[in-house]
């Protein structure tokens, strides 16, 4: 019988398959205190769990070759230092030895904990990275309590029907010929989500009712365009299946001649696509897919890999292989954006904050903690001997936070001259327009930074007072609202006046169908992961931008009736 489901589209494609339904594993334990004499078994056992995981790893590492070794070598490497993360056995130990808890519930309250700090993060991007834990924590489980049912094999042309899954399991599934991939969990902003796009794999996330409601071997289309689930179609479903994957066919030819061609408006205007990036894979490809340089190269996962902060050496190599791999296109490091959420883990955070949206985070943190900064102002300061490099500093909001900034830079400078280390001259300085009175106040800052660059995301919830990780509020979050595109014409045009190029590096700048919005508005500058590169240059060669920036001035920068504003 014909079932038609919804889910969030985190990996577009079309696919149709036999599903294979996995069901859930849940840390459920017995909640009881050990005996005395047990405790220093389950120590052991826990210990062995630990050693057998970290094996696990090590294999999948050896197991993976070619291509996908570069895409998910990364990834195995992250869950491999998670598990290596001294905090986390030494959390589990005491919970065994002193709490007298069995392994198995010591990993659950673990698990439970760490992921209760990810999931009160605000920022959606970075509460995805609960996905890790949940994968980590769940291999050591798996490898206390081995599953002694054969491994499933022959999944080619199936689609797996799970709760969630790993980086390197969704790099086994593609190998193996899985066609497509629902989840009931996860996100699109996840490693495994990132990994799925780069690997062209169709995988749609908060599928909640297809683990009840799809059984193994049924036939399944999945339209990760349109975020479609259909269960044992019809023929009329099975026709436009086939005519839509004939049309996804010629338009990913046609994209894939668009690698090295300009980013030019029909009239002639050439726009620059930057690319973001936290990872050597993202500046890689953005460098193969022709972006002008990286927009936004995020900092946070050097310190949120482990318990402690990462050394000035650790971060120089990070941000010295970035300017490599772009091979003289510039690289813009965000420096660190953390708020007091996320800084707990890094010991960074001053004191338990009941909002930490609006609370000490961004710079206002790397100010509080000046030492920390300035290590990683020195480190960027000698990746810059190695091509060309530029500073962006999130959550400004004072002209004085600028000034610190530079007075800071200048001093880190002089640091290096006197111990002999090598830097370019001193980079570019940019600001990043997030918070409100930035963007009114623009003005008082461009006398200060070399160039902006506009973090929509922020921006958006700070302005419409609506928390853009809540679902409910998605409606009312929307970048199309009078309010939200007349600020973005004021900052555009602020920066034209003072001759500082300005970029929008938010999600909207990643969204084909609003990019001609953005170019009427004046906007030249975008920056978006990589995997969005292309359809946006399409948009962008397909637009003229004279007519669009007429329409634009004709609308007031905004003010459009609300049918038109969700036409947009």
């Amino acid at each position: 019988m014909r079932r038609l489901f919804q889910a969030a589209v985190a990996s577009r494609g079309l696919a149709l398959g036999r599903a294979r339904v996995r069901e859930p594993h849940r840390l459920d334990v017995e909640e009881r205190k050990l005996p005395e004499d047990e405790v220093e078994r389950e120590r052991q056992l826990l210990r062995e769990a630990m050693r057998a995981a970290r094996s696990e790893l090590n294999e999948l590492r050896e197991r993976v070759r070619g291509a996908l070794s570069h895409e998910v070598g990364e990834f195995l490497d992250l869950h491999a230092m998670l598990l290596d993360d001294p905090e986390l056995a030494e959390g589990l130990d005491q919970l065994v030895r002193v709490g007298r808890f069995s392994a198995a519930s010591a990993l659950r309250m673990q698990r439970d904990r760490l992921v209760s700090v990810f999931d009160s993060i605000d920022d959606p991007y970075m509460r995805s990275r609960r996905d890790d834990i949940d994968h980590v924590i769940g291999r050591v489980y798996a490898a206390l309590h081995p599953d002694p049912a054969p491994q499933i094999i022959g999944m080619a042309g199936e689609v797996l029907v799970c709760e969630n899954i790993a980086p390197s399991e969704l790099a086994h599934m593609h190998e193996e010929g899985v066609v497509a991939i629902i989840t009931s969990g996860g996100s699109h902003l996840s490693h495994s989500a990132i990994l799925a796009r780069s690997l062209h794999m169709p995988l749609l996330v908060g599928a909640h009712e297809a683990l009840q409601h799809i059984n193994d071997g049924e036939a399944v289309i999945v339209d990760a365009n349109d975020g479609q689930i259909i269960v044992e179609p019809d023929p009329d479903d099975l026709k436009a299946f086939r005519e839509a994957r004939a049309d996804q066919r010629r338009e990913r030819k046609a994209l894939s001649k668009l690698r090295k061609a300009p980013s030019r408006t029909l009239d002639g205007v050439e726009i620059r696509l930057w690319a973001n990036a936290e990872s050597r894979e993202d500046v890689s490809q953005a460098h193969a897919l022709g972006a002008a340089g990286v927009g936004l190269y995020r900092t946070e996962f050097l310190f949120l890999q482990r318990g402690e902060l990462p050394s000035e050496e650790e971060q120089f190599l990070a941000y010295r292989d970035a300017v490599l791999g772009m091979d003289g296109r510039p690289v813009t490091i965000r420096t660190l954006d953390l708020g007091a959420d996320k800084a707990d883990a890094t010991g960074l955070a001053i004191e338990d904050e009941p909002n930490p949206a609006l609370g000490l985070r961004g710079i206002r943190l790397c100010l509080a903690h000046a030492d920390v900064f300035r290590e990683q102002l020195r480190a960027i300061l000698r990746a810059s001997a190695y091509g060309p490099l530029r500073i962006l500093v999130p959550m400004v909001t004072h002209v004085e936070e600028l000034l610190a900034c530079h007075r800071l830079l200048s001093e880190c400078a002089q640091e290096l001259a006197k111990r002999k280390v090598k830097i370019n001259q001193l980079p570019q300085l940019g600001a990043m327009i997030e918070v409100p009175a930035a963007a009114l106040a623009i003005d008082s800052l461009l006398p200060h930074a070399d160039f902006c660059s506009v973090g929509t995301n922020d921006l958006i919830q700070y302005l419409l007072a609506a928390d853009r990780g809540n679902d409910a509020l998605s409606s009312i979050a929307a970048p199309s609202h009078p309010a939200v595109l007349r600020l973005l014409a004021h900052i555009f045009e602020s920066c034209r006046q003072a001759g500082k190029p300005v970029a929008v590096c938010g999600e909207i700048a990643a969204d084909p169908v609003f990019a001609p919005i953005l170019l009427g508005l004046g906007l030249t500058d975008f920056s978006m992961h990589p995997s969005s590169l292309l359809e946006v240059r399409r948009a962008i060669r397909e637009a003229d931008l004279g007519a669009l920036m007429r329409d634009s001035n004709r609308a007031n920068f905004g003010l459009l009736p609300p049918s038109q504003h969700r036409q947009h």
